[in-house]
């Protein structure tokens, strides 16, 4: 735009230069003659010369920016290589659908938004506690846990509370099936884990939880866990189960201590009527054995006794019955020599013979007086 410069204009002005609105000369003067306003259609004239300048098939422009054009392409291809560190996984997907895994190493994959890569660490272990809250630094001084008795109560299988805090450690054993097939992974893992375990508690007793069976306990959790997990498709691997803290709720601790004491009486008192046991029981076998053994060797004895006795009267009838004055003389004198064999009387034969003989002697008074070291 140009200014028009008649006489007589709105602000006044004589001769034939005339003024423009800010009272200048008509000679190109700016206000009270300084510099004139600049031209807007120059202004965009240039800008339009300079634009024109990067539309291809405007000469030396069109070359440029099919040289930025390929730069650019190049700077975006570039974008898809990708390195996978150690104890990664790769998982690439295409417009947003899995197409494969990939190792550790640098790998190339179609940029975004074509292609996407993920690269979650499959050896981490990772650690979920269930029944408790750990803040601060694990095993510090500064450390505080919180019992969360929600996650902790549970009901055996003999109809007992009991309260277990347990942690479960798992590693990713599929990434793609981590990442795609589950929401919220620890979420997963923490509530399955508490089905499982209550699952296997509730067909144990409160003694086999407590110390008998724990062991078995953690065994079978994750055995159960495992398959609650692989069912959903979760690409995890649970690597452990350790309870931690397995008692009774704190409302009934001490009757509970009152009980085990008893029970722990109850054992000792048992090992040690279980030792009095095996002390007399082998002893007292023994002293009857060793009467068996006595009453059968005096029946033996007597038996062979009685058999001899039966053969010599038998062999004496024999002898009897061949000559019986003779034999009965015999028997006379054998039984009359066990007869006076203990006695203590004398006899003489007051026949032929006799009359030599001192009529009294006193044996029995000189036996009975024995020796003379006898008296001292």
């Amino acid at each position: 735009m140009v200014w028009q410069t008649q006489r007589g204009g709105p602000w006044g002005g004589s001769g034939g230069g005339g003024q423009g609105p800010w009272g200048g000369s008509g000679q190109g003067g700016g206000p009270r003659g300084g510099p004139q306003p600049p031209d807007i259609e120059e202004m965009l004239r240039r800008s339009q010369d300079k634009f024109k300048k990067f539309i291809p098939g405007s000469g030396g422009g069109a070359k440029r920016a099919l040289l930025l054009l390929a730069l650019a392409v190049l700077v975006w291809l570039a974008t898809g290589l990708y390195r996978v560190q150690p104890g990664e996984e790769g998982v690439e997907l295409l417009f947003g659908k899995f197409v494969q895994r990939t190792t550790p190493g640098l790998n190339y994959w179609f940029p975004a938004p074509i292609g996407q890569v993920f690269t979650p660490n499959v050896e981490n272990t990772n650690v979920t506690t269930i029944g408790f809250r750990e803040f601060g630094a694990s095993g510090t001084r500064n450390s505080t846990v919180r019992d969360v008795s929600e996650e902790s109560l549970m009901l055996t299988g003999d109809q007992n509370i009991i309260d277990i805090d347990y942690v479960v450690q798992w590693r990713i054993k599929n990434a793609a099936d981590f990442l795609f097939n589950i929401r919220n992974p620890e979420a997963t893992v923490k509530l399955a884990s508490e089905s499982a375990i209550r699952e296997v508690v509730g067909q144990a007793t409160l003694e086999d939880a407590l110390a008998r069976r724990r062991t078995e306990v953690e065994m079978r959790t994750q055995e159960v866990l495992q398959k609650i997990l692989d069912s959903y498709g979760a690409g995890v691997f649970v690597a452990s189960i350790k309870l931690q803290k397995v008692e009774p709720p704190q409302q009934v601790i001490d009757a509970f201590n009152d009980v085990q004491r008893a029970r722990q009486d109850k054992e000792r008192q048992q090992n040690e009527a279980e030792a009095y046991r095996n002390d007399i029981v082998p002893k007292a076998k023994g002293e009857a054995e060793r009467m068996i053994q006595e009453a059968t060797g005096y029946k033996e004895r007597l038996v062979r006794e009685a058999e001899g006795e039966a053969k010599r009267f038998l062999s004496v009838y024999e002898a009897y019955k061949g000559n019986q004055d003779v034999t009965r003389a015999r028997l006379y004198l054998e039984r009359m020599q066990q007869v006076f064999k203990d006695s203590e009387k004398v006899i003489v034969d007051p026949g032929e013979g006799g009359t030599g003989v001192l009529p009294y002697l006193p044996l029995p008074e000189l036996r009975k007086r024995g020796t003379p070291g006898d008296d001292q």
